[in-house]
């Protein structure tokens, strides 16, 4: 007798898509039956019709949470990404107060928001140039990596120059831990800004010139010809355009040990929307043409791109006011962790005819993998985490704000009409939530530390 049986459904892994019932005992996935084997549990839900896909784990999340629980909470952001798919999130340490720089800081930060997970949740480390002495004790604390930025960054942050990420990389390699990086090219966009200014009035093109993709390839080249000389891993994070791509792709050929991820944003939205609709569809590095949008699929397909995060970075409506700010003052970052996967399913499966496998190995199995917790998460695999969602293929739907468990009920994704829908999602073999309802108890997320 199982706690939990699901029947009837097609489960999506990695590399096949395949009948079979679930069999799931004491959180974990216990059994994979036939269809049709004598299986039976104390509840049963029947998938009919319905993928089955492993809990989607998104590489990159600001919860904002504690210090700016005004923009998002872990109660509002985690709940909105039980309803979406993601079972387990990966918090960046900045847009926090204080950044998540220190062993004391990251127990804190752990006792404030253990009581508020919905879904399960790691922890990024901070990387800036104060807290070097301090990576080890964070990567034995339980960080699964540690995130730089090689460009402009907000207020509450510090960017790092190539010299001091060659130290980091070091130290981060003693301990066998990954860097992550925001690749931008601070000098080109700190110009572009001010020959923009220059102006007597800007535009949203302007700001779209301000972060050029050659801006985006020469950081991104510099941290991979820096990680190659040491043979250090490294994370590059939303990776927005094609030929950033390629380099990465030529380097994963040549040995240097870098993962990659982009975002749903740049998967299905395009700088046009930008020109359009200003400043709700700003974000670092911004959107890019169509052709881009295309050509950026089959670097997920090809495994280059082995992760789709929401890069979710939340705030108020008052913080997006170009009449206020600026164009270029006007915050930029866009939510999206409760709609990335019926995103990207009615994108790529629905759209663009790519297996259903691709959103598992992007959204489950490649971020384990990256942060290292593959054998606990990122498969539909017997001994581990029963993390599931049942995705309706066939069901239409629109995003609107009522439909948003978000603090600041605001994102780019609303209006956006798709097909394909998770009903259902389970954290461990409990259902959090069901009908596009959060139905889990709060609390209930638990925190998950690197394997070693």
């Amino acid at each position: 007798m199982f706690n939990l049986v699901i029947k009837n459904g097609r489960i999506v892994t990695a590399d096949r898509i395949f009948a079979a019932s679930l069999c799931i005992r004491a959180g974990k996935i216990a059994a994979i039956a036939e269809p049709g084997a004598a299986v039976t549990g104390d509840e049963v839900i029947d998938a009919q019709g319905k993928y089955i896909f492993p809990g989607a784990i998104d590489s990159h999340a600001h919860l904002n949470d504690p210090g700016y629980n005004w923009r998002e909470d872990y109660a509002h952001g985690t709940a909105a990404a039980a309803v979406g798919g993601f079972t387990t999130i990966v918090d960046m340490p900045l847009q926090n107060e204080p950044a998540l720089t220190d062993g004391s800081i990251f127990d804190k930060k752990l006792a404030h928001v253990s009581s508020q997970a919905y879904v399960d949740y790691c922890f990024w480390g901070g990387l800036v140039d104060y807290n070097l002495a301090s990576l080890q004790e964070l990567d034995e604390k339980g960080c699964v990596a540690f995130k730089s930025f090689i460009g402009p960054v907000s207020p509450d942050y510090v960017s790092l120059t190539i010299g001091q990420a060659k130290e980091a990389m070091e130290i981060l390699q003693q301990a066998g831990a990954r860097a992550g990086f925001h690749c931008e090219d601070y000098s080109i966009i700190k110009w572009e800004e001010t020959r923009a200014r220059r102006k007597a009035k800007h535009d949203w093109q302007d700001f779209l010139d301000s972060r050029p993709v050659i801006a985006e390839l020469i950081a991104t080249q510099n941290i991979i010809s820096l990680a190659g000389e040491l043979g250090a891993k490294i994370h590059i994070c939303h990776v927005s355009h094609p030929r950033v791509a390629k380099i990465i792709r030529d380097a994963q050929l040549d040995g240097v040990d870098v993962t990659a991820e982009t975002c749903g944003h740049y998967l299905t939205f395009t700088d046009q929307d930008v020109i359009k609709n200003g400043s709700l569809f700003k974000c670092a590095p911004p959107l890019r043409e169509p052709a881009a949008v295309e050509a950026m699929w089959e670097y997920v397909n090809n495994g280059t791109l082995s992760c789709i995060g929401s890069d979710h970075s939340p705030c108020e409506l008052s913080e997006k006011s170009e009449q206020k700010h600026g164009i270029f003052g006007a915050w930029g970052g866009i939510s999206g962790i409760q709609n990335t996967m019926q995103a990207v399913f009615s994108e790529g499966v629905v759209k663009r005819g790519y297996s259903p496998t691709i959103l598992a190995r992007a959204l489950s199995a490649g971020p384990a993998r990256v942060f290292g917790i593959y054998g606990q998460k990122g498969a539909i695999e017997v001994g581990f985490d029963a993390d599931l969602v049942i995705l309706d293929p066939d069901q239409e739907w629109e995003i609107t704000p009522e439909s948003l468990y978000y603090v600041n009920k605001i994102s780019a994704f609303v209006g956006l009409k798709g097909v394909g829908l998770p009903v259902c999602t389970l954290v461990r073999g409990q259902v959090v939530a069901s009908g596009g309802k959060l139905i889990g108890r709060q609390g209930f997320g638990e925190f998950v530390k690197k394997i070693r």
